[in-house]
């Protein structure tokens, strides 16, 4: 079962996630460092990334877990205060610089691409102090920090993520207030935020299309995550149709302005402004974009990153009482299937990710792929002989293999999320992502790799499973 020739086989971390670090050489405070000093058990434990894996000093040792695993991409983000401290160019921290280059130099000089995301849910505090995503000032201040790396980095770096999960962040941050800043704002936030980020990000491919692409020739998309979505009675019409309108919220809201059209899908709209006039509002809680502004977004993306990690079932949910927010206003409610096995919130679905497959290449007029994130957390203490996550790891690229040769779908890379055991955002280190364990007691802070990492090294070895799998 060899995949394709070239195929990517990476590994992914994020900035905030591993590095620690957190007001080392010039540093400026992240949203994700105010928020975790608040305490308030936000956070498991009210952990913090203050000093997580240690790589902003243990660069080396996370280089030797690469190496080990033979990877040929590896995915990691840029702190944005790492290297501009207040947010803008007003002020650039060298010695973040200085960090960053030694992990792209390092990373050239053992064959390994780097793909970098620019921005991984680590706004700078001064921003947020500005209104962060809610602010349209936000989106000019993107753009000049996107600018910025791409003239330090973009020399080497060819492949490029602008936003990781803008609809995660949008509704986390937003929406709910479960991400920093911590305040929600029910049925108005997330789309606020959602509708400054496409923009933010559609700048900053224009602005690499326009300044850096005929020299650096590299290629920039922005990364989504997907759940895939099923109706929960496949015979019943409403739930059909509950399921084809979660996707259009939850895939298709940052997908189709940037890859279709530059304007949300009709039934999000139209659910939004009819919710919103029930509601009393005098206008639709989601913003417009401007002709002007459609013509922008549309076609500003050179791959299509996705993240996939779960599957769930769909039901129609009559919003009767009106209330507010985004399952409200699409008019659903989703559960796993009882028999699914499960770590937290992921249960393991692995035919998931080939049905999203399909899904993307159907809708998005066969782009190539990749897969930035998909992995399986195991609970602390999680055993080194994670043989079962292992079996749940297998069963994911037997579906990408039948993806690839059954219905022809053009993936070219796939990052096992994480590298390593790191801050889980909410949930602190009490979920296992790595396919290195981190020891979180010890200040060397040790990796030591799972089986996982021992059996990926081989599915890299071989460029795919073994035929008898």
């Amino acid at each position: 079962m060899a995949f394709p020739v070239g195929f990517g086989w990476a590994a992914a971390t994020a900035a905030y996630q591993i590095e620690g670090g957190w007001d080392a050489d010039g540093k400026g405070p992240c949203v994700w460092d105010t928020f975790t000093h608040q305490g308030g058990e936000r956070v498991f434990k009210n952990q913090t990334g203050d000093v997580a894996c240690g790589s902003y000093t243990l660069w080396e040792e996370d280089l030797k877990c690469i190496k080990q695993l033979g990877l040929t991409h590896y995915r990691f983000s840029l702190s944005w205060s790492r290297l501009l401290p207040d947010g803008t160019t007003g002020f650039i921290n060298q010695k973040g610089i200085d960090y960053y280059n030694k992990i792209i130099d390092d990373l050239l000089k053992n064959g390994v691409t780097p793909i970098v995301t620019l921005y991984h849910f680590d706004l700078p505090q001064a921003l947020e102090d500005q209104g962060g995503w809610l602010s349209e000032s936000i989106i000019e201040s993107f753009d000049k920090y996107a600018q910025f790396c791409f003239s330090t980095f973009g020399d080497r770096v060819k492949q490029w993520i602008t936003i990781n999960e803008a609809n995660v962040l949008s509704v986390m941050a937003y929406d709910l207030g479960m991400f920093p800043p911590g305040i929600p704002h029910c049925g108005t936030g997330g789309y606020q935020a959602a509708h400054n980020l496409i923009k933010a990000h559609a700048r900053s491919w224009h602005s690499y299309d326009s300044l850096f692409r005929k020299e650096q020739k590299g290629m920039v998309s922005l990364s989504l995550f997907a759940v895939w979505l099923e109706p929960t009675d496949p015979n019943s019409v409403s739930d059909q149709e509950a399921a084809k309108r979660a996707i259009k919220f939850h895939l298709d809201f940052f997908a189709k302005p940037i890859f279709i059209d530059g304007d949300y899908p009709e039934v999000v709209k139209s659910q939004i402004a009819s919710m919103s006039q029930k509601q009393g509002y005098s206008s639709s809680r989601l913003p417009e974009f401007t002709e002007e502004e459609k013509k922008m977004i549309k076609g500003t993306a050179d791959f299509f990153a996705v993240q996939y990690y779960t599957t769930r079932l769909i039901k129609y949910q009559e919003n009767k009482k009106g209330e507010l927010g985004i399952l409200q206003d699409a008019e659903i409610e989703f559960f796993p299937d009882p028999s699914w096995k499960n770590v937290d919130w992921i249960y393991v679905v692995p035919w998931g990710v080939r049905k999203l497959l399909k899904y993307i290449k159907d809708t998005y007029n066969n782009p190539v792929i990749y897969i930035t994130e998909n992995g399986f957390p195991q609970r602390d203490p999680a055993p080194l002989d994670d043989t079962q996550r292992w079996e749940h790891f297998r069963q994911t690229f037997q579906e990408l293999f039948k993806a690839i040769q059954l219905d022809k779908v053009n993936l070219q890379v796939y990052c096992a999320w994480s590298l390593l055991d790191n801050f889980e955002w909410n949930q602190g280190y009490s979920s296992r992502f790595g396919l290195f364990h981190v020891d979180f007691e010890d200040p060397a802070r040790p990796r030591v790799p799972y089986t996982s990492a021992k059996e990926y090294a081989k599915i890299i070895r071989n460029n795919g499973l073994e035929a008898h799998l």
